[in-house]
């Protein structure tokens, strides 16, 4: 990877929470959630959260990628997962050349904004491993 990559959110952009696949969360992510939402974490947990014996994710619902997502953005984004705060600073993204350009196919933010150092993306990247052990 290089010493710095670009990137920068752009306004209106829903392309990442578009994407097939799962969003996982920590238990710091299921607390946050609900309290932003006003609820208590159990009901939060029982209304959008699928359990396994070792993951927590999201539910995804029939006719969308994401219960919170809603077209002008994220409805819960002050207090999104962190696996949605970090993207596309993710280790399989920062850690190749080649899957930050395929990313950079349908993320118009990449390759925009201020010059990220590589140690910043690679911090953010160590972040989301220590929040999902087990996928990485």
């Amino acid at each position: 990877m290089a010493d710095a990559l670009r990137f920068a959110c752009q306004p209106g952009c829903t392309k990442c929470c578009e994407q097939k696949g799962f969003v996982y969360l920590t238990e710091a992510d299921l607390f946050r959630a609900a309290e932003f939402l006003g609820m208590k974490p159990a009901a939060f947990e029982r209304k959008y959260v699928y359990r396994t014996r070792n993951k927590l994710r999201l539910r995804v619902p029939r006719d969308s990628q994401c219960s919170f997502l809603r077209s002008d953005g994220c409805s819960i984004h002050p207090a999104k997962p962190a696996q949605c705060r970090i993207f596309p600073f993710w280790p399989e993204l920062v850690d190749s050349k080649r899957e930050w350009k395929k990313t950079a196919q349908y993320c118009p933010g990449i390759g925009k904004g201020p010059l990220i150092q590589i140690e910043t993306a690679r911090e953010q990247a160590r972040e989301m491993r220590e929040s999902h052990p087990g996928m990485y």
